[in-house]
């Protein structure tokens, strides 16, 4: 490992709660993809898997910020067990539906209530933030470093989970997942010394959302977009593998597209970049914009694969300046409801995504489906560019959206 990334393990416990929120992240690829193949291997019906995969993302953009405002106020332990016991008996119920044949409606139910799985990459930026918010430089290698471990969960999540589910039984993906999580966030809590301070609140405090931030209004409507490209991708290159006689080989040519963008995000946390990070993120989502125009050409996997392994390279370093910009913009007392915020924009995007992909492929086939992606990625660089002039006066205090704390280092971050 370069020694930037060795660097900001010299903090004790950072070992520690990395390891624990790379398996309780694991869900974060698999459920969705989980549930998608388990319906398709059932049913045959993409439109309800879409329909299924929207609901959990739909119900985890509404839920999970409210979880996260929790967290700020009451701390990880207090609020992350509960909600990881909630999620999981809600995906146990929709395996159970599932596997025995109970009505479209109950699937619906249980996907629904399986929205509030904890953002637990959010949880592991803000122990980074608390750790190093001090220090510019280890906290962009931070962010990266969890950049990279959020896309090898893409690479090794959908192969895990649809693997599971077309060699071993439907349910087992999902069932794996929800194993994941409960591991993952369990161990995550028992870390209480590197668990951020807590924010209380009194009759003075703030008590609107971190979404009041314009800067953040800008960042979440893009991700929305972003989530629907990462939505629509996914069904529509299961669909595409399954119509080129290898379905299975889905896993394999979706972590081609993660690890893209995990080389990415190595190389890019290894920079220390100078002038202005809102140009740097309007420039990377109009990249990943750009970059799904050549899907719709690839006429087997093989293209395919190169074709989402290109347009991976813009994704961790997108992502990753996204995370360095909330900083700068939420008041820390809402930082991990900010990270939330975003997650919540690709929950949304996904739902919007993985429903429109699926009705097309049903309608039209697996490649037509691809339209959806372009038309997201369109749709984030109009939004980006739009909203650029808003992220920069909120950024530079004209319209300040941080805390008192927080103002002296928005200029680090910023530059």
């Amino acid at each position: 490992m370069p020694s930037p990334y060795r660097a900001i393990f010299a903090s004790p416990g950072s070992k520690e709660f990395s390891a624990a929120g790379l398996i309780g992240r694991m869900p974060l690829s698999m459920v969705g993809i989980g549930i998608l193949t388990m319906i398709s291997e059932l049913t045959g019906r993409y439109a309800l898997a879409g329909a299924l995969t929207a609901t959990l993302a739909l119900s985890a953009a509404v839920v999970g910020p409210q979880v996260s405002r929790l967290v700020d106020v009451y701390g990880q332990r207090r609020v992350l067990r509960p909600a990881t016991l909630i999620a999981v008996a809600a995906v146990s119920g929709l395996l159970l539906c599932a596997a025995n044949g109970a009505p479209d409606w109950t699937l619906f139910v249980f996907s629904a209530a399986a929205g509030g799985v904890p953002s637990v990459g959010s949880m592991i930026r803000a122990r980074w933030t608390a750790i190093y918010r001090d220090s510019p430089r280890e906290l962009h290698t931070a962010y990266s470093f969890e950049s990279v471990m959020d896309e090898i969960c893409f690479i090794f999540g959908p192969i895990i989970a649809i693997g599971l589910s077309t060699t071993w039984f439907p349910e087992a993906g999902p069932l794996v997942a929800a194993v994941c999580l409960l591991a993952g966030v369990w161990w995550l809590t028992a870390q209480r010394a590197t668990e951020p301070p807590l924010h209380p609140r009194d009759e003075n405090s703030d008590r609107r959302s971190a979404l009041a931030s314009p800067g953040l209004q800008v960042l979440m409507a893009t991700f929305v977009a972003t989530g629907a490209i990462f939505g629509s991708i996914d069904v529509v290159t299961l669909a595409f593998a399954e119509e080129q006689g290898s379905k299975a080989a889905a896993s394999l040519v979706l972590a081609v597209w993660a690890a893209g963008s995990c080389i990415a995000g190595i190389v890019f946390g290894l920079l220390h970049l100078k002038g202005r990070a809102e140009v740097r993120w309007v420039l990377g989502v109009a990249a990943m914009a750009v970059s799904m125009i050549p899907l719709l050409l690839a006429g087997n996997l093989p293209i395919l694969a190169v074709a989402l392994f290109v347009s991976g390279l813009a994704i961790a370093p997108t992502m990753i300046t996204t995370m360095a910009l909330i900083e700068a913009h939420v008041p820390r007392a809402k930082l991990t409801e900010g990270m939330t915020w975003i997650s919540t924009g690709l929950a949304v995007g996904i739902a919007l995504g993985s429903s429109a992909a699926g009705w097309v492929i049903d309608a039209a086939g697996a490649r037509p489906g691809y339209v959806v992606s372009i038309s997201a990625g369109a749709a984030a660089a109009v939004v980006a560019f739009a909203g650029y002039r808003r992220l920069t006066r909120s950024a530079l205090g004209e319209e300040p959206a941080a805390d008192e704390d927080s103002k002296e280092e928005q200029s680090d971050h910023v530059a």
